[in-house]
């Protein structure tokens, strides 16, 4: 009876180690398709259950933005989001998502990020600078799709052409703190943000850090200016809200931001 016993239990130890195996390996694949496949577009299924509301998430009507801010929902249609979601992959598989790193401590930020343009925003140990190679391939980065160069033609009118799109991948949990784009000369010039995939939770201030700020849920094919007195607004993401898009095959949410960087030519 006491060898038996001791047999039972070394049995069960041995099956509950196997279960765990197939389990680690099983959470190893599924990091490895959400990888591979973070941009690729999911065929038509049923829209997925948005997240639970959130109170702060509210709209702010358009006429209490600040000055310079002018948002934009739906900007895309759904067949003009996947055609850009099949323009960004491209992009992708030319210059690959990357982790970027804060200047100094090294700390790995929580978006993954490529660019697309003449010039790339790179985040590392060494600052924050535009460059014209990927930091990890050391290749140019690849040209701005014409759908992107389309929307910045029709949200910027009369603006110099965009030089860089920076172009952030933002799983379930990753942020974006309140920061600032001021690593450009051409600063009077707007920015343009898009949205693809699972809605966000976007949150902007003034140009200083510490005053008010006002929140919005920024959805996929929304877009966002920021221009004039905003042009140097605090900006940031403070959540993701999951399986509220159907449009990246795992979830998450890539944010196209078009930036001129150079001053043009006679300024």
């Amino acid at each position: 009876m006491a060898n038996g016993g001791r047999r039972g239990r070394e049995n069960r130890a041995e099956a509950a180690g196997l279960a765990a195996a197939r389990r680690r390996r099983g959470s190893l694949q599924c990091g490895r398709d959400r990888r591979d496949d973070a941009m690729t577009p999911r065929e038509t299924t049923p829209r997925e259950r948005p997240g639970r509301p959130d109170p702060s998430a509210a709209a702010t009507p358009a006429a209490a933005w600040p000055a310079g801010v002018s948002v934009h929902p739906g900007f895309f249609d759904r067949a003009a989001q996947e055609a850009l979601l099949a323009a960004i992959r491209d992009v992708a598989r030319d210059a690959p998502l990357y982790v970027p790193r804060m200047p100094g401590s090294g700390r790995p930020l929580s978006v993954r990020m490529t660019n697309c343009g003449r010039l790339g925003w790179v985040s590392d140990a060494a600052g924050y600078r535009y460059q014209p190679r990927h930091p990890e391939t050391g290749r140019p980065w690849p040209p701005i799709p014409d759908l992107l160069l389309a929307a910045w033609a029709s949200l910027a009118p009369g603006a110099p052409a965009p030089e860089a799109c920076l172009v952030n991948f933002y799983g379930p949990q990753a942020r974006m703190g309140l920061h600032q784009d001021r690593d450009e000369q051409a600063i009077d010039v707007p920015v343009v943000s898009l949205s693809l995939g699972d809605t966000c939770l976007f949150r902007i201030g003034g140009a200083t850090r510490g005053g008010a700020t006002q929140s919005l849920r920024l959805a996929s094919g929304d877009a966002v200016v920021l221009g004039g007195a905003a042009r140097l607004a605090f900006h940031g993401v403070d959540r993701i809200y999951p399986a509220t898009s159907d449009l990246l095959p795992r979830g998450g949410r890539i944010n196209l931001t078009l930036r001129r960087v150079t001053l043009p030519q006679g300024r």
